[in-house]
């Protein structure tokens, strides 16, 4: 199975594509996609439209037999980022299904419990976890890359168990 894991945002979007099965990971790429110098004063539906354009990009050339995102999740402190991340998820789940690929949405904490055993993992955790699954020589960096690559691992994970109980592909 191939699997592009999604961490969206508006400034960088996180993704990372892994193959293999539960247990025999691969990481075939990781990376971000940031919006071009000045994004944050561009208008949001421009941002939008270039998220758009660079994520057709990298889901033609990376091919995965389905894609999985992070769920919106909002801290009560900062409000609107949950709102600004939810226009960048919208784009993600546009472009998977204009493509009719399989869509896995995953909770943060299940991705850090996944990985870490605790759904509370900090941002290092994370980094050292993925770079522990996948044996890189370097933590994954950003931390929007090593969350990303989490949740294709994660992603891999929830269709296995599907898969299992007969509700996969």
């Amino acid at each position: 199975m191939r699997i592009l894991g999604i961490d969206p945002g508006l400034r960088i979007t996180g993704y990372g594509c892994a193959a293999g099965r539960v247990g025999a990971l691969r990481l075939v790429e990781g990376g971000v996609i940031r919006l071009v110098e000045g994004a944050t004063r561009r208008p949001v539906a421009e941002r939008l439209a270039e998220l758009d354009q660079d994520l057709s990009a990298l889901l033609d050339r990376l091919e995965p037999e389905a894609v999985a995102v992070e769920g919106l999740f909002a801290h009560y402190k900062h409000p609107a980022t949950a709102v600004v991340m939810a226009h960048a998820r919208g784009v993600v789940l546009l472009a998977v299904q204009r493509r009719g690929l399989p869509l896995v949405e995953l909770k943060p904490a299940e991705v850090k419990k996944s990985l870490t055993g605790s759904g509370r993992a900090s941002k290092e955790q994370m980094q050292r976890a993925v770079q522990q699954v996948f044996k890189l020589a370097s933590l994954p960096e950003p931390a929007d890359v090593a969350d990303a690559i989490a949740i294709a691992a994660c992603g891999i994970e929830r269709l296995a168990v599907g898969a299992v109980r007969g509700l996969g592909r």
